[in-house]
């Protein structure tokens, strides 16, 4: 497996490896023999930290009692590492794009949880990044490429959510006070991380249900296209990496870049299909 830092020799997590497998799978490498093995270690590892409810979490199996964030010095709230929707994607997303597989009684138990993870509007949470876009877009990605028909009902909400809470200038934004206060999902300014990432899933579920909310996507291509900068690049004033919900978030300066280029270059990919 593979680590998020780059000084963690010891501590891989789920979430990472998982994007790493992915980015194998598409390499041409001078030795496949080699490639295939490393994605055959990480697969294996992976399946191993399935948690018991069905999900993964990203560093931990099972670190989920939920008396530890009662200790006086875990002033975070962040003493456990429980399964969430976000990673659990990430893991199934991983299986379908690459064509792996893990035992059929798993795979059900994974799905299974993240249907029950659903919420009454048709988003998901999300633990790494801000909020329930982020959430919502790596669930669509993962049940668009994992029996999209049987989850089709599934799909369609979460994207209709997506829809819904579009912004008037065409892109999407939500505010890190989300996770205090669940009115304000899918709520905030704009950015060009989170209309990418909602891009991302509308596009992946317009695949998988043959039913593309093209005006949504084309106002949230024009706000990508519009507020680029001269040199290619994107601003981003607001924070949407997660590090603690409700105490601690991070930036990351290139989600302001890869993931519009990501939501462009699928965008660009579905019009040529």
């Amino acid at each position: 497996a593979w680590a998020f830092e780059f000084e963690n020799r010891f501590y891989p997590d789920v979430d990472d490896s998982a994007v790493v497998v992915m980015a194998l799978h598409q390499a041409k490498l001078p030795n496949e023999e080699l490639k295939k093995q490393a994605i055959d270690r990480a697969l294996n590892w992976i399946a191993t930290m399935q948690c018991k409810p069905g999900g993964w979490a990203a560093f931990d199996l099972d670190n989920d009692q939920e008396w530890l964030n009662s200790v006086p010095y875990g002033d975070l709230k962040a003493m456990i590492d429980p399964n969430t929707a976000d990673v659990t994607a990430r893991v199934l997303e991983m299986l379908g794009a690459c064509n792996l597989s893990i035992p059929a009684n798993n795979l059900e138990k994974s799905l299974d949880y993240l249907l029950k993870e659903q919420e009454i509007e048709g988003c998901w949470f999300g633990r790494w990044g801000v909020n329930y876009i982020y959430g919502t877009s790596g669930v669509l990605s993962a049940l668009a490429l994992i029996n999209p028909l049987k989850y089709a009902r599934d799909i369609n909400q979460g994207a209709a959510w997506l829809v819904k809470v579009q912004n008037s200038d065409g892109g999407w934004g939500e505010t890190c006070f989300s996770y205090n206060d669940p009115s304000l999902k899918g709520k905030g300014d704009s950015t060009a991380s989170q209309t990418a990432w909602a891009l991302i899933g509308l596009i992946a579920a317009g695949e998988a249900t043959d039913k593309l909310a093209i005006d949504s996507i084309e106002k949230g291509i024009n706000y990508l296209l519009e507020t680029q900068k001269l040199d290619g690049t994107w601003d981003e004033e607001y924070f949407t990496g997660t590090g603690f919900p409700c105490h601690f978030y991070l930036k990351y300066h290139l989600y302001q870049q890869y993931f519009p280029l990501m939501a462009l270059g699928r965008y660009q990919a579905k019009c040529s299909s």
